[in-house]
């Protein structure tokens, strides 16, 4: 008895594989993504949570004594600005949209500039001690570069997929060693059939 006689032979199941060389870059974006969100949101809850290690991002710290009610050192954050008590933020007031203005957050008249690093220059041409937080630009350019890179890969992974599906169209759907696929075996593989049906079927790709 042959062995496509044996009607207890097993048949391995078998399952085609789609994947191209732009699936794991595209894995790759999905993670660097995800890295930028959990860098944003990180950067979101300085200001928000007084608790440790939250509690240390902020985007600006100031000398602002005898700034009108601002506190001897104070650190902007999204959503207050807070005074500094042992090198953490102390922010009981919290609201969302809080603008870095001195003049309007502590109710004076002087100018310190639009922005973080405009503020920070600002205070220092007055002789005040003033610096950018390290934590919150450094998780904001780390998102940056995350989002860079991740749309770098997705761009690289759909040319190399496109040159993959153009190859194997252009080559008939043959297979590595040159024979070209039979349709109708690899949509009988994966299931238990009939041993005559099989062996008509084995005649049929020989012929």
């Amino acid at each position: 008895m042959t062995p496509s006689e044996n009607p207890f032979r097993i048949i391995i199941p078998y399952f085609p594989s789609n994947t191209t060389a732009g699936t794991p870059l595209a894995f790759v974006s999905l993670i660097l993504i995800a890295g930028a969100i959990l860098l944003i949101f990180l950067t979101l809850l300085g200001g928000a949570v007084d608790d440790n290690p939250t509690n240390k991002f902020y985007f600006l710290e100031a000398d602002t004594s005898g700034l009108g009610n601002a506190a001897t050192t104070s650190r902007w954050t999204f959503w207050s600005a807070c005074s500094v008590v042992d090198g953490h933020n102390q922010c009981p007031k919290v609201r969302a949209a809080y603008p870095f203005d001195p003049n309007r957050n502590f109710e004076t008249t002087m100018s310190f500039g639009a922005a973080f690093v405009q503020g920070r220059d600002a205070f220092r041409s007055r002789d005040r001690t003033a610096s950018l937080g390290r934590y919150n630009f450094g998780f904001m350019w780390a998102a940056v570069a995350c989002l860079f890179l991740a749309t770098l890969l997705e761009c690289v992974g759909g040319v190399t997929g496109k040159k993959d599906r153009t190859y194997t169209k252009r080559t008939g759907g043959r297979t590595f060693f040159g024979r070209k696929k039979s349709t109708r075996s690899t949509r009988s593989r994966g299931s238990f059939i009939d041993p005559e049906r099989q062996r008509r079927m084995e005649k049929e790709d020989s012929d």
